[in-house]
């Protein structure tokens, strides 16, 4: 197998990645152009990071965000001079050290499992890393890799024809050469004693790509004359990355090509360089010593299991947590037979149409169903209904089970109460109510009661329209039913839902829709093109709340959720023989987390 390793590879390093130099070439650009000083701006925000986009978009100075001459585009428009780029390149290699996976990749390669390394990258890491591992072996076992960069070209050539492994192959350049390629016209060609390496090699090995984004079109001709080749990737081709979806087109398509022509092509999902190796190293066979170099260089993991407490709270918590205990759920619901098969989709619309309160999960020709019997087998009349028991609920195991469940905790939690439930693919919420036209003045008075202390905690009204915009919008809150250490929580993000006008097609994406029952929303390509016009209103919204602020939000909205109405919450209130309703029996108090030590500065009883 031959590794190709891209700028991701060295991100653990300290290095910065090719989308990391591009924000940092926008910003520069940006001041430039905004006679701004890079000091007053951070392009760590969001919202510099929002408006520098919106700069481009507008000016179109540099190629489309994902356009694979964004980087030389970019690089070039910044440091015009070639002397200018190698010294960016130097000042940003310096600050790095191998990772864990250029460790474990060295060792691969001393212990000779590994022949042929390729890379984008300037820096010297992985070879540094082939040093050190080699020094902790017999001068007689030791395999040295020979290092060709563009200016040294035929030293590959000679290891490609002589089969002299193992080799470590820079096609865009080493940090100390003359020759690097960065720039537009620099990455239109690749070196041709270095293509015709890549190509061959490709013709005798496997190929597995690391933190390599695709954007060189160079490199992706060379690979795709591979392709021409008898027995193109004889061991197969893998491509890391951390999402199949964020693939490149010319990526894509050239994966596409590949497995027509007969190679055995996967998209592997892994977020780092070191967790691929750390996979790796767990399933190959390297000597002691080499091993226990690369354990002593593994990073502490960031994901450690830790027990939830579940005594109760004390007077003075570290944390408190936006979400509440569900101390009973249901487990079980109306079991339906039905002559044919449905889906939910086709049973909600059902129900809608027939205006009955009912949630159903479909189950080919069987329905688990929350509602009234009577009426359940009216609305169903044309499926062939027949009632037939129940049918027990296990939302761990099962996950239409997970989903009634969570769609009849929205609908009990908003019953009775001021609050609208809003049903999406991406995540249930609920956001507050207003006056209709016709309302009852003593239900309205009611209602402004209820959500007097919600008001208070904001500061703020909880509806209006945005300045300047004039979009309606509502305080809400996002929901969430998770299960955590064996007991399942209600968690809730308190978030301000903005309407925005639809577009063209119906429920657009970004239109926020205040009206129960709607169809889901498909998510994240209209959001890409419309952006967010109120985006910037609503974070100078909540900028200002700090934690006491929080307390009291998440104070208010435990209380309204929990304990207006009582804490045993139904979702259609029927009368006890109607059907099965879903009754969840919640906590009124949210969960807090507290010292993993006892110490007598947290009795705060007295």
């Amino acid at each position: 197998m031959a590794w190709f390793l891209g700028a991701g590879a060295s991100a653990a390093s300290g290095i910065p990645t090719g989308y990391a130099m591009i924000r940092d070439f926008k910003a520069r650009i940006f001041c430039r152009e905004t006679n701004l000083s890079k000091r007053e701006i951070d392009t760590a925000d969001p919202i510099w990071i929002e408006r520098i986009d919106n700069f481009f978009r507008r000016t179109s100075r540099l190629p489309p965000d994902g356009d694979p001459m964004e980087y030389a585009a970019a690089f070039e428009a910044v440091y015009p001079q070639p002397r200018h780029r190698r010294q960016y390149i130097a000042d940003a290699i310096a600050k790095g050290v191998p990772c864990f996976g250029h460790k474990v990749l060295a060792s691969l390669m001393a212990a000779g499992k590994t022949d042929c390394i390729f890379t984008t990258n300037f820096d010297p890491l992985a070879e540094d890393a082939a040093l050190t591992a080699n020094a902790i072996l017999p001068t007689a076992d030791q395999r040295r890799p020979t290092v060709a960069a563009i200016d040294s070209a035929d030293r590959a050539t000679r290891c490609l024809d002589e089969s002299d492994w193992p080799l470590i192959a820079k096609l865009h350049g080493d940090y100390q050469s003359i020759a690097i390629k960065n720039t537009g016209s620099e990455l239109e060609q690749q070196d041709a004693r270095m293509r015709h390496v890549l190509v061959e090699a490709g013709k005798r090995f496997g190929m597995l790509f690391v933190g390599y984004s695709g954007r060189d079109t160079s490199i992706l001709e060379a690979l795709n004359d591979v392709l021409a080749a008898p027995s193109p990737f004889p061991n197969g081709l893998y491509w890391v990355a951390s999402s199949a979806s964020r693939l490149l087109p010319a990526v894509t398509e050239f994966l596409d090509r590949a497995q027509t022509a007969g190679v055995d092509v996967s998209v592997i999902e892994c977020t780092t360089f070191d967790e691929l190796v750390a996979e790796i190293v767990k399933i190959t066979d390297l000597p002691h010593a080499l091993y226990d170099h690369v354990m002593e260089g593994r990073p502490t993991p960031r994901l450690v299991p830790v027990q939830i407490p579940n005594a109760k709270a004390r007077a003075f918590p570290v944390l408190r947590y936006s979400a509440i205990l569900l101390q009973s759920m249901p487990t079980a619901a109306r079991r339906i037979m039905l002559t044919r098969a449905t889906t939910s989709a086709e049973v909600r619309e059902i129900f809608k149409a027939k205006g009955y309160r009912a949630t159903a999960a479909a189950l080919g020709r069987e329905l688990a169903v929350f509602g009234r019997d009577q009426e359940l087998v009216d609305a169903l009349a044309p499926l062939g209904p027949s009632l037939a028991g129940t049918i027990d609920l296990d939302p761990a195991a099962d996950s239409w089970a997970m989903g009634l469940l969570y769609d009849t905790l929205v609908r009990s939690l908003a019953r009775q109460r001021p609050l609208i439930p809003r049903y999406r693919r991406s995540g249930h919420s609920l956001v507050v109510a207003t006056p209709r036209d016709g309302d009852d003045p003593e239900r309205t008075r009611r209602q402004q009661q209820t959500l007097s202390r919600l008001r208070d905690a904001y500061g703020t009204n909880l509806v209006g329209a945005v300045p300047g915009l004039g979009f309606p919008f509502r305080e809400g809150v996002h929901l969430k039913l998770e299960q955590v250490d064996g007991r399942w929580w209600c968690g809730f993000e308190p978030y301000t839902f903005v309407q925005l006008p639809r577009q063209d097609t119906p429920q657009s994406v970004g239109s926020e829709d205040f009206s129960a029952n709607q169809a889901p929303a498909e998510v994240g390509i209209q959001v890409e093109l419309r952006g967010d016009p109120a985006g910037d209103w609503r974070r100078e919204r909540w900028a200002p709340r700090f934690n006491k602020s929080w307390a009291s939000i998440i104070g208010a909205w435990a209380q309204l959720l929990t304990e207006t109405g009582g804490t045993a919450r139904s979702a259609f209130g029927l009368e006890d023989g109607t059907g099965i309703d879903a009754v969840f029996k919640v906590s009124p108090i949210t969960g807090y987390s507290r010292p993993s030590h006892h110490h007598t500065y947290f009795d705060r009883s007295k």
